[in-house]
């Protein structure tokens, strides 16, 4: 849950980049939200939440669209390699670039870093 939090924190930040568990973490909290809301409607049998679905999914398209650039970042391609339907994907899973890129520093090694400094 702290990673979707994360990503909605950086709401349209699109610089940077974002770790696979980052991205995977946000995706799979987005599909159970989203889910969870149309078996909600179906269950209750209330239409309008199937209309609070169509707004939930408007309210995390930039998060979602941020979070995936991020990503791209981090295997060191531009985002525009979202648009590219299944090289995304293949991106999507394929480790960080090691050291620093022109994104910016491998957050993966920043956290690791930074857990050995909490250890000591």
């Amino acid at each position: 849950m702290n990673w979707y939090l994360k990503v909605l924190k950086q709401y349209a930040d699109f610089k940077g980049r974002a770790r696979r568990k980052e991205y995977w973490m946000f995706f799979l909290f987005n599909i159970i939200i989203s889910y969870g809301i149309i078996f909600l409607s179906i269950g209750i049998d209330i239409p309008s939440l199937s209309i609070l679905s169509s707004i939930y999914s408007l309210v995390v398209l930039i998060p979602g669209l941020a979070v995936g650039v991020r990503r791209m970042h981090d295997v060191g391609k531009s985002g525009w390699f979202l648009l590219i339907p299944i090289y995304n994907l293949i991106l999507a899973c394929t480790d960080s670039e090691a050291g620093t890129n022109k994104w910016g520093p491998n957050p993966k090694t920043a956290t690791e870093e930074i857990d050995q400094i909490g250890l000591e």
